[in-house]
């Protein structure tokens, strides 16, 4: 779209903000060329970040520059090696302001992050795990380290429709907390489904009733700043792709020095010890993060960290947060407004309908003319057709599109009886037709590369449903407007 347009000279005087980050666009141009070289439209930030041209490069040389062995070796080539890891390791904790309090361990990725902290906390039958409803799979899998240790598991609920955390039903929750009792609280900064941005000040809050607390941070930390001499939290996950686009296979897990003892890793491995025997059958576990870093590190790739750091922190992150955000207030704004040419709405947002505590998230389904879910498989194939990528299903976090669509246990028994090797896309095809439900979604996400012309193009391809029955699923029909399922017929 020519810049100079009615509509993005709109755009400006609706968002003037968004000029103070104009420098984007030569970034993007240099950079990130290929997006326009090859008309690609990405909208799937939260699902990978975009890397530059120039951290490839750069790192190539900087692999090409030297022999790299081992790090767990004094030779020159693992010594080497080691000062590349330790300065990676150095940038990540001066990035997040947590050089003083917190120890940095390297993972392959957000997942191993957060599995460190569910194998090794300390959960008891006297203790207990809250979780909130809103939070990726993989926080939500800890559920299991504490099921087999005995501790109870809560959930903390959502709002409707904005689903947000339901903050005097949490409060109650935290009140819970046994005294002097391992007690752990996990939520996400930035929902990675609704892009909701929770209130970090609750770090403060569970602490005060006797709470540590884990933060995952992936969703957020692209597009913000997490500053760690503010906020607290006792563990911290975060992957670099997910920053920065490159390199891939390598996350992070932030440990509170404070909390650093709490944790009691079940096994041990090599790199991890600093003695251990057969004939004794005994081994000690080396201190801080190389307790927590199984095997050799992914050590050629997280060269690559500090080269994304330095890449974020000169493209300023607080500019990226800007354009983000004006771009989610104008997309907002556009999908809200969309109407089929009988008067309906087209678009369902799922979470709050403003950027007020939100991220560069927009979640969506399209709806026909009649109020009939439009299958987003197919609408995704049709949008991929026209060169723009965008993410489709639950984004490994069920919990909101289950509050959103009040799906029920009965719901998830019921199809379960039916077939016991459910998956989603069954599932969605049982909740549509007989109950007028989905199992999930369409997610937009934008990030450091993204402009006016990329949100431009998406509104154009919805606009293009508008009156759209073919894609349609399902026996009940869904009121947009009063949140309420209508079953054909009735």
């Amino acid at each position: 779209m020519n810049p100079t347009s009615d509509t993005y000279a709109e755009f400006l005087a609706r968002h003037p903000e968004y000029q103070s980050t104009l420098h984007l666009d030569a970034l993007r141009a240099a950079e990130y060329g290929r997006l326009d070289e090859h008309g690609h439209i990405y909208l799937d930030y939260t699902g990978a970040g975009l890397h530059a041209a120039s951290q490839v490069r750069l790192h190539a040389e900087l692999l090409n520059a030297h022999a790299l062995g081992n790090p767990h070796s004094a030779s020159p080539s693992s010594s080497r090696t080691t000062v590349l890891v330790e300065g990676a390791r150095r940038a990540v904790l001066e990035w997040f302001n947590a050089a003083r309090d917190y120890t940095a361990g390297f993972t392959a990725n957000a997942t191993g992050a957060l599995k460190h902290v569910g194998e090794s906390y300390p959960f008891t039958s006297s203790g207990r795990l809250l979780l909130s409803a809103d939070n990726h799979n993989s926080v939500n899998g800890i559920r299991e380290f504490a099921k087999n240790a005995g501790a109870p598991i809560v959930y903390a609920p959502l709002t409707v429709p904005e689903l947000r955390l339901d903050l005097a039903a949490l409060d109650a929750l935290l009140s819970e907390a046994e005294p002097g009792a391992p007690n752990l609280f996990a939520f996400p900064a930035q929902s990675n489904f609704t892009g909701v941005k929770h209130p970090l000040d609750l770090i403060a809050s569970a602490h005060d009733r006797g709470w540590d607390v884990l933060l995952d941070a992936a969703a957020y930390v692209s597009t913000n700043r997490l500053n760690l001499r503010e906020v607290r939290p006792d563990f911290v996950s975060v992957s670099f792709y997910k920053m920065f686009g490159y390199p891939t296979g390598v996350g992070c897990l932030l440990i509170r020095n404070a909390s650093l003892s709490k944790l009691h890793r079940p096994w041990f491995a090599g790199g991890t010890v600093n003695f251990a025997t057969v004939g004794g059958r005994r081994h000690i576990l080396s201190p801080g993060e190389a307790g927590f870093e199984d095997g050799t590190l992914n050590y050629l790739s997280i060269a690559a960290v500090e080269i994304g750091l330095r890449h974020l922190a000169a493209a300023g992150i607080d500019a990226i947060h800007t354009r983000v955000d004006c771009l989610t207030s104008w997309l907002l704004e556009r999908l809200i407004a969309m109407r089929h040419s009988n008067g309906r709405p087209m678009v369902r947002i799922y979470g709050p309908l403003t950027t007020t505590m939100r991220g560069g998230i927009v979640t969506m389904n399209f709806y026909d003319p009649e109020g009939h879910l439009l299958d987003y498989r197919r609408v995704e194939e049709l949008a991929g057709q026209q060169g723009i990528s965008f993410r489709t299903g639950c984004f490994c976090n069920p919990g909101p599109g289950e509050t959103a669509e009040g799906i029920t246990d009965a719901d998830v028994a019921t199809a379960l009886a039916r077939n016991p090797d459910l998956t989603l896309p069954l599932f969605l095809q049982m909740i549509a037709h007989e109950g007028g439900k989905s199992a999930g979604a369409i997610r937009v996400s934008f990030g450091i590369a993204s402009n006016f012309v990329d949100a431009r193009r998406f509104i154009d391809f919805a606009s293009s449903l508008r009156d759209q029955t073919r894609l349609a699923i399902g026996a009940a029909s869904f009121d947009i407007e009063s949140c309420r399922v209508i079953r054909d017929g009735s």
